[in-house]
């Protein structure tokens, strides 16, 4: 994997398989065969690299954690107790570069997206984010780093079952022609993206794609976070996006892709929204069963969805679920397109 260190602690105990071994054996006995569970990693693993924006080494360190915890990420600078950051909706304060959280004491960490993307389709449900800085790493600028450390360190399923959030009745924000909708669905997570870029190399293109962890893989997992030069001279001279390269960005000028090996797919910049909002998404604290539709969308705008959501109890219901629930029909599919022959007369 591209510019990955990786370090397994073998010696970490799954704290919520020593926590509650012994009401596990009644517990498990009353859960539906086929109920989904919640999961989190056998083992703790580790990586190191750049953050994108400030330009400073960051380790992370993904580690197990018991039934109910959910998403923590812990800032190990911190040195109080005001270092955790629980995932939710609410603790999102910024997605203008990227997707920020906080708590209320004020730590933050940015770039939690392309990791909450690997957590939503391997379907990690608790699990401690330990990062001694401000950004989680960048590593190539896509998901993939992330899913193979989730693998490395093994998922295992735990002894209560998982909550879900169904989509009840059609949320939509508009802004402009922006727009990002989620709408009710039978079973699974389905995630439609269309962009439009006056850069020639983008152009407007689209994709569908049914979450499962292997369609996840296959076609969004290695889809690299990119920009325009343009704007990245901008960012440089306010101070942002100090660690961004071409080894872990793809940067357009125009018609031109600058990286020397180019693309990993031919829609791989709408494939990458379609990352971003899988992420963003997950930050509601639950999956979702749903069908979401964004047009141009941010990561501002994928969290006002997400609030707009939960705001309202008629919108949703909180369920446990069968594992089919969440799958999508048969294999689930993917399709990309491009339109070639149409430039956008805005960026």
């Amino acid at each position: 994997m591209d510019g990955l260190n990786y370090d397994i602690d073998t010696s970490y105990e799954d704290r919520s398989s020593s926590r509650s071994s012994s009401r596990g054996k009644a517990t498990l006995g009353v859960i539906a065969s086929g109920i989904a569970r919640q999961r989190t990693l056998k083992t703790a693993i580790s990586c190191t690299g750049v953050g994108v924006h400030r330009g400073r080494e960051a380790t992370l360190t993904l580690r197990p954690a018991p039934v109910d915890t959910g998403i923590v990420f812990n800032r190990t600078d911190i040195r109080d107790d005001n270092a955790a950051i629980r995932v939710s909706a609410q603790a999102v304060i910024d997605g203008r570069l990227c997707t920020t959280i906080a708590n209320e004491a004020g730590a933050t960490v940015s770039t939690v997206e392309h990791l909450m993307a690997a957590f939503a389709a391997q379907g990690i449900d608790n699990v401690i984010v330990d990062v001694n800085g401000p950004e989680v790493p960048i590593m190539d600028g896509s998901a993939a780093p992330f899913v193979f450390l989730i693998d490395c360190a093994g998922v295992v399923d735990q002894e209560l079952p998982r909550k879900v959030i169904r989509v009840r009745k059609a949320v939509t924000v508009v802004e402009g022609p922006v727009l990002a909708s989620l709408m009710p669905a039978e079973r699974g997570l389905s995630v439609d993206f269309e962009i439009d870029f006056a850069a020639r190399a983008i152009g407007r293109q689209g994709c569908h794609v049914d979450l499962t962890p292997d369609l996840f893989r296959a076609h969004i997992a290695r889809a690299r976070t990119f920009g325009l030069r343009s704007d990245v001279d901008m960012m440089r001279a306010a101070g942002l996006g100090l660690g961004g390269s071409l080894e872990n960005a793809v940067v357009v000028d125009d018609d031109l892709i600058l990286n020397d090996d180019g693309l990993r797919y031919e829609e791989e910049f709408v494939r990458h929204k379609a990352l971003d909002a899988i992420g963003d998404l997950y930050m509601a604290g639950a999956p979702i069963i749903g069908r979401y539709h964004g047009v141009r969308s941010s990561h501002a705008h994928n969290n006002k969805l997400v609030r707009a959501l939960l705001a309202d109890p008629a919108n949703y219901s909180l369920e446990t679920v069968d594992e089919t629930d969440l799958a999508a029909p048969g294999l689930g599919r993917f399709d990309g397109w491009r339109d070639t022959d149409r430039i956008a007369a805005t960026a």
